[in-house]
């Protein structure tokens, strides 16, 4: 096909600088809270705490010198959260780790990922009266600087190699001058197999364009791809499965503050026939797969929010937009030749089968009228959907990877037993709603975890989320969003340069379901009695308010440690 102006009017548009670096200031706590404890702390102390609490920068947090009990299996990821607490300016400190030891056997410290926690800005259901600091960024500098009267978590990921020998590993945590606190993990004789064999379809929605923004960087240029490794390297690490494609511009209507725009052109000719760009969309594809996102291609969507369609019309020579919805003729008339190619496109990359035409939260009618286009110009194309309503229909059996909302219709029995025979996907979602279980940057750490244990109860494929990294303006020292009522830390997850409190416990959840995953055909049937009486606190998808996620956590977790032995 002959190549148009699309991937080059990226460039010049988008040329925006040199590129940024990462901003580190934390912003002023708006709520200090009493600082009366301050002066009852008479030097620096630092003690083990837990991942299930967000600890205050400005209160003496409650910790312990016993170290946390940690087990893990070979091949899995295991955090653990430490404090320091300072009523003195200590300026500058780093975080030290030792091998961890079990006889002659050792876990190296270069398998410890060592992070401090940052502080950015929340609020409680999109209140703005109600802001304040929150405990969520995971930021992997060498050193930080510790003031006056403050408290700094610092956070552990203990990645245990494949082939460590099972037994209790010993070691230590250090921040100088204070005193070593002891590190004691136990190592089971099971092996949790590398993320990218984990079955759970793990489907967070990259946006690229934010990258872009926040860098300061051209557009598809060489720095935005380099740029963009170690955040699409995190997700992958988290068993990634799916590669999030925009193939026209703003299929959401813009609703993050980085709108999506198309990655494959459209050109109109004079004679009325169409050429398409691909260039755009192949680079991306490509170098998400060298990232290890490899199994799902996701093209979103033929049926926009705002029903408009761009292209470049020679005749004008200007981009033109196209009003229409499924089932005008106007629509069909521009999708079927755009489908007819990207099917051709798609199989000559060896893509095709791996590609889903994507369409989200849209209404049944709307859906089933794309479906009979979709058909039409090549039947062989998979579909994948989120819906927010009852999916129990003959329009929900097209869909071939269908995820449900978290709050609404449950997919049961003989529904879920005819798309799992079918080789049809089934997942849950979450976005600004519910309130709870949610990954909010206010949400308890332990809802994160909680989700892939949903998954679990429920007989559920995976689970989505609409922003993996759709960044607010500085995401790194505010996570409300723009919008009045979209809840802080909706539209990501990973920050720019390190990950995040909730993704590193979303990853423990997805470890949990891959666990039971490889437990349940070894059990008894007393064993599977006690898994499934376990399972069924977290299969409701009404989350009551005295739920206690991190108390079942911990049930769950000790029932699986006792099964694996």
């Amino acid at each position: 096909m002959k190549k148009n102006l699309f991937p080059f009017l990226f460039f010049v548009f988008a040329a925006l600088g040199a590129g940024a670096q990462v901003n580190n200031t934390e912003p002023a706590d708006p709520k200090p809270g009493p600082q009366e404890a301050w002066q009852q702390l008479a030097q620096p102390v630092l003690g083990w705490g837990t991942t299930d609490v967000r600890y205050s920068r400005s209160q003496v947090p409650e910790t312990s010198q016993k170290p946390p009990v940690l087990r893990a299996w070979r091949g899995e990821r295991v955090s653990a959260q430490a404090v320091l607490a300072t009523p003195v300016d200590l300026g500058e400190v780093s975080i030290e780790v030792s091998d961890l030891r079990c006889g002659k056997s050792v876990i190296p410290a270069s398998a410890i990922k060592k992070y401090f926690v940052r502080y950015v800005l929340t609020e409680t259901y999109g209140n703005r009266k109600d802001s304040f600091l929150m405990a969520d960024r995971l930021d992997p500098v060498e050193t930080l600087k510790v003031e006056a009267r403050t408290a700094r978590p610092l956070w552990l990921d203990i990645h245990v190699p494949a082939d460590a020998k099972p037994g209790t590993y010993r070691g230590t945590l250090k921040v100088s001058p204070l005193p070593a606190l002891p590190i004691v993990l136990h190592v089971a004789d099971r092996t949790l197999p590398e993320p990218s064999q984990w079955s759970f379809h793990l489907d967070l929605w990259q946006n690229p364009y934010a990258v872009a923004r926040y860098y300061e960087v051209p557009l598809w240029s060489q720095q935005h791809f380099d740029l963009m490794r170690p955040t699409m390297e995190l997700l992958a690490k988290a068993g990634q499965k799916v590669i999030t494609c925009s193939v026209i511009s703003r299929p959401w209507n813009g609703q993050t503050f980085d709108p999506f725009e198309s990655m494959i052109g459209k050109t109109k000719n004079l004679d009325g026939t169409w050429e398409y760009d691909y260039t755009v969309f192949d680079r991306w594809v490509e170098f998400m797969m060298s990232c290890g996102i490899t199994e799902q291609i996701d093209c979103y969507t033929l049926v926009p929010w705002h029903y408009r369609f761009d292209y470049y019309d020679r005749a004008t020579n200007s981009v033109q937009w196209l009003s229409c919805k499924p089932g005008e003729q106007a629509y069909h008339d521009f999708i079927v030749p755009f489908l007819k190619d990207l099917s051709r496109h798609l199989r000559q990359k060896g893509w095709f089968g791996r590609t889903y035409i994507a369409m989200d939260e849209r209404p049944k009618d709307q859906m089933e009228a794309a479906w009979r286009v979709i058909q039409e110009a090549d039947p062989g194309f998979k579909i994948e959907g989120a819906a927010n309503y009852s999916v129990e229909s003959e329009a929900a059996d097209r869909v071939d990877d269908l995820s449900v909302a978290f709050q609404y219709n449950m997919l049961k029995g003989e529904a879920l037993s005819k798309r799992k025979t079918k080789g049809q996907k089934i997942t849950f979602y979450t976005c600004c709603g519910p309130d709870r279980p949610n990954t909010f940057t206010f949400s308890p750490p332990a809802e994160s975890a909680y989700l892939g244990l949903h998954a679990a109860a429920c007989g559920y494929d995976g689970y989505l989320r609409w922003a993996y990294n759709s960044w607010t303006v500085q995401p790194c020292q505010d996570s409300r969003f723009p919008r009045q009522g979209w809840y802080s830390g909706d539209c990501y997850l990973a920050y720019p340069g390190g990950s995040s409190i909730r993704m590193e416990r979303l990853v423990e959840g997805i470890q949990a379901y891959e666990k039971i995953r490889l437990l349940r055909p070894q059990l008894n049937l007393k064993q599977v009695k006690q898994l499934d009486e376990m399972l069924r606190y977290f299969g409701s998808n009404k989350y009551e308010g005295d739920k206690d996620a991190a108390a079942l956590l911990r049930q769950m977790n000790d029932l699986l440690w006792k099964l694996g032995k």
